[in-house]
């Protein structure tokens, strides 16, 4: 008696599930080693700012997920609120398009839910650049905020 052979597409679909998961554990554990906060410390460039000198609505999330790896909920709060207050929705559409892959479905954010993220993160894009939002990510050593 044989043993069934997995589909080909059953395969793709758990190479993209490994995938994923490889590369958000390699960014876990550079955030668990390496802290963004530090300016010599290796990040991505947001190209909303480089072309706007404005804080898009995701900057900020590394220093949250490294705040957050270390157990440093007050600093999260300073390095990025909305993404902070939106983490479980987003973990939970992860989990929703993960579990969608994996049975070989499509997975849409509801059309209500994504017009109301935009147009959240777009509030939060203009109140998080205003001149005197106290909220300012950390510089150097812990515990020290900017408040100007």
């Amino acid at each position: 008696m044989t043993e069934p052979v997995a589909a080909p597409l059953m395969l793709g679909r758990d190479r993209a599930l490994f995938g994923e998961a490889a590369l958000a554990a390699t960014g876990l554990v550079y955030l668990l080693t390496v802290d963004p906060h530090d300016p010599r410390a290796w990040a991505p460039s947001c190209p909303v700012k480089a072309v706007t000198r404005l804080d898009c609505p995701a900057c900020g999330g590394l220093r949250l997920a490294h705040d957050l790896l270390h157990g440093d909920v007050h600093a999260a709060v300073y390095d990025n609120l909305f993404l902070l207050v939106t983490s479980p929705l987003l973990a939970y559409q992860l989990s929703c398009h993960w579990r969608a892959l994996r049975a070989g479905e499509a997975h849409r954010v509801p059309p209500a839910l994504a017009y109301a993220l935009a147009g959240t993160a777009l509030a939060w894009m203009a109140v998080r650049n205003l001149p005197r939002w106290p909220l300012k990510p950390r510089r150097g050593a812990p515990g020290l905020f900017l408040t100007a």
